[in-house]
């Protein structure tokens, strides 16, 4: 009896070859580990968690040799058509189910909350701690298991994931390497879609939120003076030093007394008026 429950007795068959594809998408690593950073590594992880037997194998074999001919990734669902041992290449869709509207906002509110998260992601770093928030939220980053997947292959072979599925999942996670954005597109948000979630109305609510008026980290934000719906003076000043609450924490201090308390007097001393 076969000890993991996703191999069959088919699979002692020797495998069908695929017939070679042209401008198909191979993975860039083409030995050892399918992923650089720790975010696509952490995706892959959780795949080969899954224990889905051999056919991840042959999986990898399919990506890193280009057999995998389109890949797109909307929200909530991945299509792409790899080449198999037929003429006319097999379509496959992966579906996940994205976060409720609650879920969105709580993730919303602590992006927001944390400068730095929003800025990592522009430099094209996923924050580590953002599986923690949407932990929080009630939701995983990455599917925790395959049961919250829906995978489809039009493929002859009736196991559930077949290579070719398998193969689309490893390029998305070679994807994922260079564009951390996939990660929040598969759930249901894009790059422009989490940075207008970002964007105060005006910016009286920027000055309010305690925000720089070119948040988040794009200019043309700021509302001329005739245009504000609030008066100058019912807008309570911010502390300069605020800020500094908004940023990474800094782990250091000088004698026992922490850098941004340090820091604070100075900011207040660089007051600019708004």
């Amino acid at each position: 009896m076969p000890s993991n429950r996703w191999d069959s007795p088919w699979e002692k068959f020797p495998a069908s070859k695929p017939l070679k594809a042209e401008g198909g998408i191979a993975t860039r690593r083409q030995r050892g580990s399918m992923a650089d950073t720790w975010w696509s590594k952490r995706f892959v992880d959780v795949l080969e968690s899954y224990g889905l037997g051999t056919r991840m194998q042959r999986g990898r074999r399919y990506a890193r040799s280009g057999q995998v001919l389109s890949l797109d990734v909307d929200p909530g669902l991945i299509a792409a058509q790899v080449q198999g041992s037929r003429r006319t290449p097999y379509v496959v869709t992966i579906q996940t189910k994205q976060p409720s509207d609650v879920q969105w906002r709580k993730v919303d509110d602590a992006l927001r909350s944390r400068i730095g998260f929003v800025a990592r992601l522009l430099a094209g770093e996923l924050p580590s701690e953002l599986e923690d928030v949407f932990r929080e939220a009630g939701v995983s980053l990455f599917p925790a298991s395959w049961g919250e997947l829906r995978a489809k292959c039009s493929c002859p072979d009736w196991e559930n994931p077949c290579k070719h599925i398998a193969a689309v999942l490893y390029v998305y996670a070679d994807h994922l390497d260079t564009d951390p954005w996939l990660a929040l597109a598969w759930r249901g948000r894009d790059r422009e879609h989490v940075l207008a979630s970002l964007q105060p109305d005006n910016k009286v609510d920027t000055l309010q939120a305690g925000l720089p008026p070119w948040w988040p980290l794009t200019p043309g934000l700021t509302v001329p003076a005739q245009d504000r719906s609030v008066e100058p003076e019912a807008v309570q000043p911010i502390p300069p030093h605020r800020v500094l609450t908004r940023l990474e924490p800094l782990d250091a201090d000088v004698d026992g007394v922490s850098v941004v308390e340090l820091l604070a007097p100075a900011y207040e001393a660089l007051r600019i008026d708004l």
